[in-house]
């Protein structure tokens, strides 16, 4: 057989659909995976769905020498020590200036030591976040290839018809820059996914506990919802969901679902990086906080019947009101959680020298990904208008938009507390909001109490010098309390 453009290692469900993608975008494609029934499994539905050019290999050897020169192998493992793995067995048999892609969801410093590694042999390296799940992998996902920019040249014609095409944009992928940045940058995608997530299951709650709102309601409500500002991926599918009839019993399937919710890493590892960062990001902290707290099922159960009670204020709530606040909420929240995401990747970039283009990124996101929405051609005119922007909140359409909803996303967030619903997304979003547009903040307090009890010193609002003596007298509180 003739050489194939590329090749695909690891056939999990996200990479049989992404070989079958970029074969059925015109560009041959061998494939392998260490359980052989895989490559027998995808290079049928190759012939299933079109007899597709995908061609299987039983061993790495044949695999690679079955790949045109400069070869090109993109991996989809699971991270850590099994790309480390997959790496050494492809290595063993490629030639300089070979390339690996890896195509998961991986700490972006493994990527770093990686490509450093592989650059000693001779190799490339990327490390690619890809965004769509596996409708995204088949159709068309968003694609986010950072490290070597002679990699990426070898196979940007791929990528650039492999990935979600957006008319008005074009394809969902960019070169995103050097080192680790790409899956720096799908992780922070991924953070704010949480963050989305998390905000709209609040508004479900709000809508379904307090406003007493059915699944029928819910459904026609989130469908409505998407044909304005907030249509998006997941306010769609979440329209869907509540449509969905249990085929096992009776009712929705919706409320049969466990309320405990599973994560692999990236949105702990998102908010880690917020605090190494110093940069506040307390919407995406607390849909990491609330996924925890969903995992404490057993917990939750025995405390339901040590706080029984009716929770509720009882008061008559007016549905229609009710349904437009927590549309303004919502959106008014995810702007928060949108500026959060795009100032840990800037925050990074300035560290690591990476010089990331924050309107390009939201342009690729667009399409193909989990958190696209029409919601993202916004965020990228906010960044072409000023690729400085200290902060989302003060691009001028935004914060034209906060203040116009802010009544309505305090009076959910008020309404929500005293009923004894938690919506701790939309709530620190507010409180981001209002620590955010203080010129004055409490924390002149708090410095205060540093310097008495640690002598840490403080700086004065009335004359450019650090504290001098200490606000600690020599005989302080302190110390006549340790004398008693």
């Amino acid at each position: 057989m003739a050489l194939t453009r590329i090749g695909l290692a690891g056939l999990a469900v996200m990479g049989q659909n992404l070989a079958l993608n970029i074969a059925e975008k015109g560009f041959p494609i061998s494939v392998y995976n260490r359980t052989t029934s895989k490559v027998d499994e995808t290079v049928q539905r190759a012939k299933v769905e079109g007899n597709l050019p995908v061609f299987g290999f039983h061993d790495p050897a044949s695999f690679v020498s079955s790949i045109q020169k400069p070869r090109v192998v993109i991996m989809l493992v699971k991270a850590g020590a099994p790309v480390d793995q997959t790496i050494a067995t492809l290595a063993a048999h490629l030639d300089q200036g070979d390339c690996i892609v890896d195509g998961g969801n991986e700490w972006y410093e493994n990527t770093e030591r990686r490509e450093k590694a592989m650059e000693e042999r001779g190799l490339l390296y990327l490390g690619m976040g890809v965004s769509g799940g596996e409708e995204g992998a088949r159709n068309g996902p968003s694609l986010m290839p950072g490290g070597s920019f002679e990699a990426y040249k070898y196979i940007e014609d791929i990528l650039l018809k492999v990935a979600a095409q957006v008319p008005d944009s074009g394809p969902c992928v960019t070169y995103i820059g050097k080192g680790g940045s790409g899956n720096f940058v799908k992780m922070v995608h991924n953070g704010i996914e949480y963050g989305d997530m998390q905000l709209i299951a609040e508004a479900y709650d709000v809508l379904k506990s307090v406003g007493k709102l059915t699944n029928s309601e819910l459904h026609q409500v989130f469908s409505e919802w998407n044909k304005g500002e907030l249509l998006s991926f997941l306010i769609e599918i979440t329209a869907d969901i509540f449509g969905i009839k249990d085929d096992k019993g009776e009712g929705y399937l919706v409320d049969k679902v466990l309320d405990k919710t599973g994560m692999k890493g990236t949105g702990k590892w998102t908010v880690q990086q917020a605090a190494e960062l110093s940069v506040a990001a307390p919407t995406i902290e607390a849909s990491l906080d609330s996924r925890f707290l969903s995992g404490l099922k057993d917990e939750r159960v025995e405390a339901s019947k040590i706080f029984q009670g009716d929770y509720s204020t009882g008061l008559p709530v007016d549905k229609a009101q009710l349904i437009e606040d927590v549309r303004q909420a919502l959106y008014a929240s995810k702007i928060c959680s949108y500026a959060q995401g795009m100032n840990i990747i800037k925050a990074k970039s300035s560290e690591k020298g990476w010089g990331l283009n924050l309107g390009e990124l939201a342009r690729i996101w667009k399409g193909g990904c989990i958190i696209r929405a029409i919601f993202l051609d916004r965020i990228k005119k906010a960044y072409d208008r000023n690729p400085n922007l200290a902060n989302l909140l003060v691009d001028p359409e935004f914060a034209q938009e906060i203040i116009d909803r802010q009544a309505a996303w305090r009076r959910v967030v008020c309404l929500a507390i005293n009923n004894g619903v938690s919506t701790p997304g939309m709530s620190a979003s507010l409180a981001y909001f209002d620590s955010y547009r203080r010129d004055r903040l409490p924390a002149n307090l708090v410095q205060a109490q540093r310097d008495y009890f640690g002598a840490h010193t403080y700086e004065r609002v009335d004359m450019p010098v650090l504290s001098t003596p200490r606000l600690r007298e020599t005989t302080s509180a302190l110390t006549r309390y340790e004398k008693v």
